[in-house]
């Protein structure tokens, strides 16, 4: 018990720039006040015990602004980052090391009892602040879910769910593999032929490079992969660039060839 708040209070102290003392943390952080009373009204219910346990949970939402059902599993170092209005579900899972922002909430869309109404987040997943995981799926190992999201679908693993509906980004490991292999394959081919497709690879790469920087995650903030109209522009911009680059070579080897054809 000891360990695991001690646990509790250096996760804290390791993620929150704010936190000047493990003192300060332990008597004035709401989110490590609550994960304590809740592993208290867990066991409790995990007794048999269930008013008893739905009263501390009724305790801890008054005094922290955080609801937690005592039915729902939490894992170790889990942080509520200043979490007023946090609303944890009865059948949710929240896994290892986890970070919940305030306004977030682990609800479900059905109203049948026994079944698994909640979400199940993985190790390591980031749920920004007033997002909405809304269901009884799985939001897998290091997921993000930006702010104001509404999730109601799986999310992948390493995945980010932004927006309203969230919409799924997956992770771009494998974007360098796609790009070696159309230059590998360009070195087959006739030289105006190579010239093209290195120059549409050179452009994919570009988007994607482009696309993995909108996308990097924001906790509070809404990132510019938000904005489909943005973004929209900013790829069009990128494409006109890309094509007046090749514009000027095309020039430039049609004076070159007209001087040799001159001489």
């Amino acid at each position: 018990m000891f360990k695991t708040i001690k646990d509790d209070i250096e996760c804290i102290f390791e993620r929150d720039p704010a936190a000047k003392s493990r003192f300060e943390v332990l008597t004035c952080y709401p989110g490590l006040h609550a994960l304590i009373l809740h592993r208290a009204a867990h066991a409790l219910w995990g007794m048999g015990l269930w008013w008893l346990g739905r009263f501390i949970a009724h305790v801890s939402r008054f005094l922290t602004g955080i609801e937690i059902h005592p039915a729902a599993k939490i894992g170790h170092r889990v942080f509520f980052d200043h979490a007023m209005g946090v609303v944890v579900g009865e059948t949710a899972e929240i896994g290892d090391g986890c970070t919940i922002y305030q306004g977030v909430t682990l609800g479900g869309t059905s109203l049948y009892k026994g079944a698994k109404r909640h979400p199940t987040l993985g190790r390591d997943v980031v749920v920004g602040a007033g997002a909405k995981v809304l269901g009884g799926f799985d939001v897998g190992d290091g997921a993000r879910i930006g702010s104001n999201a509404v999730v109601t679908k799986p999310v992948p693993k390493g995945a980010t769910a932004i927006g309203n509906p969230a919409r799924i980004i997956e992770s771009q490991a494998k974007g360098p593999e796609r790009h070696d292999n159309v230059q590998a394959s360009a070195g087959e081919r006739s030289l105006a032929e190579a010239s093209r497709v290195t120059a549409l690879a050179s452009a994919e790469n570009l988007s994607a490079q482009n696309q993995q920087e909108q996308s990097a995650f924001s906790a509070y903030g809404i990132t510019q992969a938000d904005d489909p109209v943005a973004q929209s522009i900013k790829e069009l911009s990128d494409r006109a660039l890309e094509q007046d680059r090749l514009i000027q070579a095309l020039q430039t080897q049609l004076a070159s060839l007209q001087r040799q054809a001159n001489r």
